[in-house]
């Protein structure tokens, strides 16, 4: 039996006990499906509850860890102790005037979809991307151009003390591939888009033309979290490793990609471990041939086994 086993009580007198885990395999819940145990895995239903959850993390000095629906992600084969949560059960999309607001844990693409059906336009860009509205804003996720930062009016976040607060989108520090919401540790439970109406042949063009490029570029046939590493000034990070010759290149079960350089696919029941390893493996030889030092663009969380 695990260490937190013994908040189990404590949560269910918060929430159902549907929605509490214990020892929950976290490769059921990532892109990549890597990913040891979580120990208490809980996906709350309401507002109250997030906040309740975190103020009880807080007041038995039990680990927090939020988990999105896993697309950026790694996580290591040894899980993650503690509490992790997860907001899949918060994600309504509505319009409100010019403004789609979305619940975090609805998908970024969904909200694409929704803006081209109330002929929206400005969400565009997002049609291809897999993660969620709260891992959007996460990482201010971007694509052909556009980016959360370009459409995001204000967010409304839980902070790690367990309070509910409202924040413009200056004051999440937006910027290529982060945001300050890591390290204040928000928990972010709705977005607000400032979007403009156009018309929805041409903003269905544009998505079809995306999507397309998306398809015929990236290789969706297997597991993997989407592109490895932020783009080096003055660089492609997918361009650098597909000229230091490492496409097809692995660790055990994972390899880096033939059809996209820039990704890492879990092509034979890879572990956590693999697909770290072959993520060094780019780095050092990218570093060694072009001295570029390619930066991870994907999260690590969690222990070794």
């Amino acid at each position: 039996m695990n260490k937190y086993h013994h908040i189990y009580e404590d949560l269910l007198s918060i929430t159902s006990k549907e929605n509490v885990m214990v020892d929950e395999y976290l490769k059921k819940h990532t892109y990549t499906r890597l990913g040891g145990k979580a120990d208490i895995f809980v996906t709350p239903g309401s507002v109250k509850e997030v906040q309740d959850i975190i103020k009880l993390a807080n007041s038995k000095e039990v680990p927090f860890t939020l988990l999105g629906n896993g697309s950026n992600l790694i996580v290591r084969d040894g899980g993650i102790r503690g509490i992790v949560m997860s907001p899949k059960r918060f994600s309504t999309i509505k319009r409100e005037g010019n403004s789609i607001v979305a619940e975090s844990g609805a998908r970024i693409i969904d909200v694409s979809r929704k803006a081209l059906e109330e002929q929206l336009t400005g969400m565009e860009f997002a049609c291809g991307i897999p993660g969620t509205v709260g891992g959007a804003l996460f990482m201010n996720a971007g694509a052909y151009g556009g980016e959360v930062k370009d459409v995001l009016s204000h967010a409304v976040v839980v902070t790690k003390e367990g309070e509910l607060v409202t924040l413009s989108a200056d004051k999440l520090d937006l910027d290529y591939r982060t945001s300050n919401i890591p390290d204040n540790g928000y928990i972010v439970l709705e977005a607000h888009f400032d979007l403009t109406p156009g018309n929805y042949q041409d903003i269905k063009a544009i998505m079809d033309d995306l999507t397309y490029k998306r398809e015929s570029k990236q290789p969706l046939e297997y597991p993997s979290c989407g592109s490895v590493f932020k783009r080096p000034p003055g660089y492609f990070a997918g361009k650098l490793i597909q000229d230091s010759d490492l496409q097809g290149k692995g660790v055990g079960g994972a390899e880096v990609s033939t059809k996209h350089a820039g990704f890492i696919v879990n092509k034979n029941e890879a572990t956590a471990s693999d697909y770290i390893a072959v993520i060094e493996m780019v780095q050092k030889t990218v570093k060694e041939k072009f001295g570029v030092a390619l930066e991870r663009e994907v999260k690590i969380l969690g222990e070794d086994s």
